[in-house]
């Protein structure tokens, strides 16, 4: 006999019945249902307002548009003028059973906080579905739409956004068999960002009880900055950086502006970090919406009730630099212009470079770049997690793939297919390294129950971290294996170098023992911190 069918299936929300697909096996994807108004016209630059509802079935066998970019992403589908539903969840679900209502996952995709959506292929929930969560994936504004500073309207609507999604979630998952009670947010660069923002966002409190943040950026933006990038991009859109100027020119021409603003950082930026890496969105520290940097914010215990597994890889910025997306710094003098931008001190580079003897400048530059946006970062926020009560588990992702000429590092995403059991996705080859291999699905297997068993219970399976130290899960091949940071050469060498976020702390939540208080390490720097020109050729 062939292999049977896909059929379709229903399911009952507030707004009205939803027609998805049930494969053979028996999940169940409900793609691009509308959890709120297109935030267009009317509702542009404005908090999201409710969907209206249907009242026939609505079709929902295939992913809703994307928001306003200019990316174009393997097997993704891309913005185009005119698409305006673009607030949309997708849903997977295994079939029904007697066990009782199962837990949810609520992915939310990175991508600078510029571009990317839930369609794209290495996000399928199949496979964590099949292992026993709800799974719920969503669209945001993005971009100007979703993080540009706009006067009169509210900052950060791309984390309201994902707010409104997540009260679509406690209203609705029970019809598809989730528990809406044990909720689990989770995302990835960008979207591990805002899994943190929500964290420590009022109006998300109570929406879910655990988070699980792969590769948080050290990336926010204080109102000042962010009315500086904007007053740029209104330039390059020749309207006036108000609400109506910005209001009177299209999505289109304010995504070309954007880019426009991004291309010309490395020789002209607003903050010093954006000669080097030229993203000119990220959330903003407005003080309404997001109170706080959640790094202090986490420190004050804010979120102790919100269990959180957090996760880097080794090697996050060689992604970055093989797709082009940061500049290249290939000399000794360009390598002190960097540490001079993000106020690194003079011992951290020369720690580095006593850690990579043999190593060029570029690859000590990934090196202290990735460490210095996500990997100190990442790890701070479990370690002031755990400190103020709540409970947090680390990890980092160190597989490795050799190969003639070289090999694929553990960089930036990698550790994402791997997560969601989607090795063999569009795009997958090139994060991993080529097809997958026995211990690569291995890996998978161990990753992906990882997350399930957390979404359940709490507990991905290794010691948490504790306020006197910090356990690491390292996800490798042929075996993971448990490690200290406490032994950890690199984590030594931040050691008294506190974030900016930090500088606000007791002096017992700042990092430490070290040698006195160091520059802080900053990316939400004011306009007067513009790089000199002198400092921006290669």
């Amino acid at each position: 006999m062939g292999e049977q069918p896909w059929v379709e299936t229903e399911f009952r929300t507030a707004g009205g019945t939803v027609r998805g697909r049930r494969s053979p096996d028996g999940v169940a994807a409900v793609l691009g249902i509308p959890y709120a108004a297109a935030p267009f016209g009317a509702h542009r630059f404005r908090a999201p307002q409710p969907a209206a509802g249907w009242s026939a079935p609505r079709d929902c066998t295939v992913f809703g548009p994307v928001a306003p970019q200019s990316a174009e992403l393997p097997g993704s589908p891309v913005w185009r003028p005119g698409d305006e539903e673009v607030l949309t969840v997708n849903v997977w679900v295994r079939a029904p059973s007697d066990a009782g209502p199962l837990p949810v996952l609520f992915w939310i995709h990175g991508g600078a906080y510029t571009f990317g959506s839930s369609a794209q292929p290495d996000f399928d929930g199949t496979a964590l579905a099949r292992a026993g969560v709800v799974v719920v994936s969503c669209n945001y504004r993005v971009g100007f739409e979703g993080f540009g500073h706009v006067p009169g309207f509210p900052d950060n609507r791309g984390l309201l956004d994902q707010v409104a999604a997540l009260r679509w979630v406690r209203e609705n998952i029970a019809a598809f068999g989730g528990d809406p009670g044990n909720v689990t947010v989770a995302g990835h660069s960008a979207g591990a960002g805002s899994a943190a923002c929500l964290m420590v966002m009022e109006q998300a409190h109570g929406l879910f009880r655990r988070a699980v943040a792969h590769s948080v950026p050290h990336a926010f933006f204080g109102v000042e900055v962010a009315a500086a990038i904007t007053s740029r991009i209104a330039a390059a859109a020749g309207v006036a950086a108000t609400g109506p100027g910005l209001l009177s020119a299209s999505p289109q021409a304010l995504v070309a502006a954007a880019d426009k603003v991004a291309g010309a950082c490395e020789t002209d930026p607003v903050t010093a970090v954006q000669a080097f890496d030229p993203v000119v969105f990220q959330p903003v520290l407005d003080g309404e919406v997001l109170p706080m940097d959640p790094l202090a914010a986490l420190a004050s215990g804010i979120a102790r009730e919100v269990d959180l597994l957090v996760c880097h890889t080794l090697e996050e910025y060689w992604f970055l630099h093989e797709v082009g997306a940061v500049r290249e710094v290939a000399s000794e003098p360009e390598l002190a212009d960097f540490a001079e931008a993000l106020s690194l001190p003079a011992r951290l580079v020369a720690g580095y470079r006593a850690l990579m003897p043999d190593a060029p400048v570029l690859d000590r530059y990934l090196a202290i770049f990735g460490d210095a946006v996500f990997g100190e970062y990442s790890s701070r926020l479990a370690e002031h997690h755990a400190r103020a009560g709540g409970r947090a588990y680390l990890s980092r992702f160190a597989r490795r793939r050799p190969r003639p000429g070289g090999g694929t590092r553990p960089w930036h995403t990698a550790d994402i297919p791997f997560a969601f059991g989607n090795l063999d996705a569009v795009g997958a080859d090139f994060l991993i390294g080529g097809a997958p291999d026995a211990q690569d699905r291995a890996l998978s297997r161990r990753m992906l129950r990882a997350w399930v068993d957390f979404a359940a219970c709490g507990d991905p399976g290794w010691p948490a971290v504790t306020a006197d130290g910090t356990t690491v899960q390292v996800w490798a091949v042929p075996d993971d294996h448990l490690s200290d940071d406490g032994a950890s050469a690199v984590r030594a060498l931040w050691r008294g170098v506190p974030l900016e976020a930090e500088l606000s702390l007791a002096p017992e939540l700042a990092p430490g023992p070290g040698p006195g208080l160091e520059p802080a390490l900053t990316t939400t720097s004011s306009p007067s911190d513009t790089l000199p020109a002198r400092r921006t050729s290669k």
